[in-house]
């Protein structure tokens, strides 16, 4: 596993009227540090140009991921999906990243907006090799990844957009290129630079897309570890091991749960201080023990993290909450879904009986509902993942 990780993410808007999109995102994870992306455009609208899109993307993905050339790729697309009578074209536009151990990226674009690469804050002119496959004109580029990278594919929902059917040349790809790189300068992730983006587009067309719009990005940053350690342990006798496990790791350290928060205060011989007035939004108050990162209270802020990761996969509509308040599940949620890229769960399996209703050990179950689903979220945003139980 090297140094760098490619941050992925992606939004998009319905053409007005429409319950699917017709653009389609599918991303193939090779291994840890390989990863093949695909956005593909389906020809018109609604329902039939989603059905074109996903199959697009996701034969595409799937027979690059698998090792097999491009030529069989486009091959095996013309042969797969029905012509389209009126206009007589087979298979939708499409563009493919194919991320070879962080190190490398491949580009291949067929009649999508020209990738945008943002490199040191400035756009990177792409080298682009014209090849003929199909009787279908493909460019392809190779370019070594570099920390701060961002590359944009996008449909050609996202220039020009207009509430109208004329051109906005007021918002042409070099607008869009230069919008990139004014957001670029934060350091926001992946998803939220494609949903600015997306926003931005959307206010473009008034509120009201004449087409289906959508944009991927992917960011080249640094690896982050960050440990989270939720729960004590089902044995006492286990506290030693668990906590030194746990601040073994390199990384930022997390702590949630009052009765966790005591025990890992004891192990390092710190007094455990309440931070007044930290809570906010019907969130517990977080703590504070020095040699840890962030100190919160258990299952409700979990809880409340997990509901922020469900909106981050999808229409990431929370991000205002989750992304400026301090609040201790806001602050969880930055660095889980914005800083991190490998993620520890240190879990334990005690059952809190504060929490129990009726003898059942109700606190048991939801914790561990909690962490499953969290996992899931957090892998689906890319993250590498790993959960140790005690």
């Amino acid at each position: 596993m090297n140094d760098l990780y490619a941050d992925i993410g992606y939004k998009s808007i319905n053409h007005k009227g429409e319950q699917l999109c017709g653009d389609h995102v599918d991303i193939v994870k090779q291994d840890d540090n390989s990863s093949v992306v695909v956005l593909a455009d389906g020809l018109g609208s609604g329902v039939k140009a989603s059905i074109l899109s996903t199959l697009t993307s996701k034969i595409i993905s799937t027979m690059v991921a698998q090792g097999l050339p491009l030529e069989e790729c486009v091959s095996t697309i013309a042969a797969t999906l029905p012509i389209n009578s009126e206009h007589g074209v087979a298979y939708s536009t499409f563009t493919i990243l194919h991320i070879l151990d962080n190190e490398t990226v491949d580009i291949i674009e067929y009649e999508n907006p020209d990738v945008i690469y943002i490199r040191d804050g400035e756009v990177y002119e792409l080298s682009r090799e014209e090849l003929m496959i199909e009787g279908k004109k493909i460019y392809s580029s190779t370019v070594k990844l570099q920390v701060g990278d961002v590359i944009t594919a996008m449909s050609d929902g996202c220039p020009y957009a207009s509430p109208d059917k004329s051109y906005n040349y007021d918002w042409s790809p070099k607008d869009i290129a230069d919008f990139l790189m004014t957001i670029t300068m934060v350091d926001y992730n992946a998803k939220t630079l494609a949903t600015m983006l997306i926003d931005q587009v959307y206010q473009e067309y008034d509120s009201n897309p004449i087409d289906d719009a959508t944009a991927c990005v992917v960011k080249i940053r640094p690896r982050a570890q960050i440990n989270v350690l939720y729960g004590p342990p089902r044995n006492r006798d286990d506290c030693e091991r668990m906590m030194n496990l746990f601040f073994s790791k390199e990384g930022k350290h997390i702590i949630c749960g009052g009765t966790t928060s005591k025990i890992a205060a004891e192990y390092l011989d710190a007094p455990l201080r309440a931070i007044s007035g930290s809570g906010a939004d019907g969130i517990p108050p977080i703590s504070k023990i020095d040699g840890v990162d962030l100190v919160t209270e258990g299952s409700i802020t979990i809880n409340k993290v997990l509901e922020y990761a469900k909106d981050a996969i999808g229409k990431n509509e929370l991000y205002q909450y989750w992304g400026f308040n301090n609040n201790g599940a806001a602050q969880i949620s930055r660095l889980l879904f914005e800083e991190a890229t490998d993620i520890d769960f240190f879990v334990g399996r005690a059952i809190n009986p504060a929490h129990q209703i009726s003898f059942t050990p109700l606190s048991f179950d939801i914790k561990m509902k909690l962490v499953e689903e969290l996992t899931e979220c957090l892998k689906s945003m890319g993250k590498n993942v790993r959960v140790s139980y005690f």
